[in-house]
């Protein structure tokens, strides 16, 4: 989202005098500006939904960066652990578990950083202070992979659900010796669904909480053969979506038989309403006091109704953020198109009789095409703000950048009867310079607009700049370039400021802009400072390029 309102700000200010009097600019600028902040806001608020959500959902949630550190724990992980929120963050989540989950969730950890997210993982987790005397959590988590906006796996979340009540019950009925009909009709929600069979595969359990999420009643199921007439594909009571989960079905119940360790898989049927329903089949051995095998115990395990929705929000977040990128993605290659053609326009221009005026204009738009196109290239602002951008070497004169930073604001300027001034000694105007000129006339044309925007109609903006160079060998010079942009008015707010700075995660489009023109600054080997006085302030723009032989200062 940062990204989207960046990139819609900065192309903003360098389109705006690509050539003020083209038809194509004012279409392309008209179909940058229809990118419609609404969805941006349904981001923001659904976001913000997903956060609360997680931190006071019912259901067990932390989450992991690419290291195995904690950095997300809810209250409902550290009530169920009896470890705080500031006492889990920066640990790592495997000194957490008990040694029997650590292979378990290492395995789950490595494949979701790869992006290949499991479901459905059972792990034990510690207990601490008070909770340490009722043992282990038993958790069912899903890792989710999250992502940024370039879809790089940054962390794993896991949203769990907490089954240490329903593994207690589960395990009392592996080792049940006695009568264990009462528990199994136990009305108590603590109660999963749970059905079973016979030696024989007939239906011989069906507990309430089977008859609520099924439709059927115990006296409807009980005494028909549980493959087919029970769960089949065709005329049974619980339709299956397919042979092969008929047969899955087969295997699961004859493994568990057999005496195979049980084992979680995925389950779904539908039930008598025709609503489909997802959860964990779980199935264990009966025996009897002799240990002979007398049928097998299926327990489901659903997925509950703060997991459902945890789940559904981050789906809904995701679906948005690619919407988003998309909707970029399109605007990016819409505007190369007419941008192709108004470089072709000027090329063809160039070509025939014009005055010094003239081409003077030409080579103004000329340049701002050249920064419209470099922004346009710009396909992860994440590498600028990193300092992972690679700056070009080419040659220049501080004139040609100024008159094309400054033609960038002179549509607002006019409209607001500001009066631009450009102080510069004609000698630093005129001085050759080596640097990445596109991205410095970016960055001064950020500077320039902020300025304009914080100056009061009818008033005035300055801009001078000096030089000072220093000898690096017999014909080159290392140029310190100092810029200042001083304008009427009350200046800047802080706020914005402290956005440029990075000290705020929520901020505006213009506060990323200045942010993304600071970083590009700080790759020249210079910074950005504001200063205030009475009656103006003044933005102060430092880098460092490189300077043919010459006076070895000029001011």
């Amino acid at each position: 989202m940062d990204a989207i309102h960046s990139l819609q700000l900065i192309l903003r200010n360098a389109f705006k005098d690509v050539v003020t009097a083209d038809t194509n600019t004012n279409v392309i600028y008209s179909k940058l500006t229809d990118l419609k902040i609404e969805g941006m806001q349904e981001l923001e608020a659904v976001t913000s939904e997903m956060v609360r959500l997680i931190e006071t959902a019912t259901v067990p949630i932390l989450a992991v960066d690419v290291d195995g550190l904690v950095n997300g724990w809810n209250m409902k992980i550290a009530e169920l652990t009896g470890l705080p929120v500031d006492k889990a963050i920066g640990r790592h989540l495997l000194t957490l578990l008990e040694d029997s989950s650590v292979e378990t969730v290492k395995k789950m950890l490595s494949l979701a950083l790869q992006g290949k997210e499991e479901k459905n993982i059972h792990f034990e987790i510690k207990t601490h202070g008070l909770r340490s005397e009722v043992g282990p959590v038993s958790l069912v988590v899903n890792a989710c992979a999250n992502r940024d906006l370039h879809e790089n796996v940054v962390g794993v979340c896991f949203v769990a659900q907490d089954i240490t009540g329903q593994k207690i019950v589960m395990d009392k009925f592996t080792r049940i010796e006695g009568d264990y009909k009462a528990i199994v009709q136990n009305p108590n929600p603590l109660i999963p669904p749970i059905f079973g069979t016979d030696e024989f595969g007939w239906c011989s359990e069906w507990n309430p909480a089977m008859t609520k999420i099924t439709g059927w009643n115990r006296d409807e199921v009980v005494d028909k053969m549980l493959l087919g007439e029970v769960f089949g594909t065709h005329n049974a009571c619980c339709r299956l979506k397919n042979q092969e989960s008929y047969v899955n079905l087969g295997v699961v119940l004859n493994n568990a038989v057999a005496g195979n360790e049980p084992e979680k898989v995925p389950f779904g049927f539908f039930g008598r309403s025709g609503k489909y329903v997802e959860c964990l089949l779980c199935v264990n051995k009966k025996l009897d006091r002799e240990g002979a095998v007398t049928g097998v115990f299926c327990f489901l395990q659903l997925a509950s109704h703060e997991l459902q929705q945890a789940l559904h929000v981050q789906r809904l977040t995701e679906q948005t953020a690619m919407k988003r990128l998309k909707a970029l993605a399109y605007l990016k290659r819409q505007i190369h198109n007419p941008l192709s053609g108004i470089i072709f326009s000027t090329q063809m221009m160039e070509g025939t009789e014009l005055g010094p005026e003239q081409k003077r204009l030409l080579q103004t738009s000329t340049l701002c095409q050249h920064q419209l196109r470099k922004i346009l290239d710009d396909s992860d602002l994440q590498t600028i703000i990193d300092g992972y951008v690679d700056l070009e070497m080419i040659e220049f004169t501080l004139h040609e950048v100024l008159t094309a930073s400054i033609s960038q604001v002179m549509v607002t300027s006019n409209g607001k009867r500001i009066q631009i001034v450009n102080d510069t000694a004609e000698d630093v105007l005129s001085e050759t310079l080596y640097g990445d000129s596109v991205r410095l006339q970016q960055v001064l044309a950020d500077f320039l607009l902020i300025s304009v925007n914080f100056t009061p109609n009818g008033g005035q903006l300055v801009v001078v700049a000096n030089l000072t160079k220093d000898q690096l060998g017999q014909s080159v010079h290392l140029a310190h370039l100092e810029l200042r942009i001083t304008h009427a008015g009350g200046g800047v707010p802080e706020a914005m400021l402290n956005q440029m700075f990075g000290n705020e995660e929520d901020a505006s489009e213009e506060g990323i802009s200045l942010l993304i023109s600071r970083k590009l600054v700080k790759l020249m080997n210079g910074d950005i400072q504001y200063l205030r006085v009475a009656g103006g302030s003044t933005f102060i723009v430092t880098v460092e390029l490189a300077a043919a032989n010459g006076p070895d200062s000029r001011n």
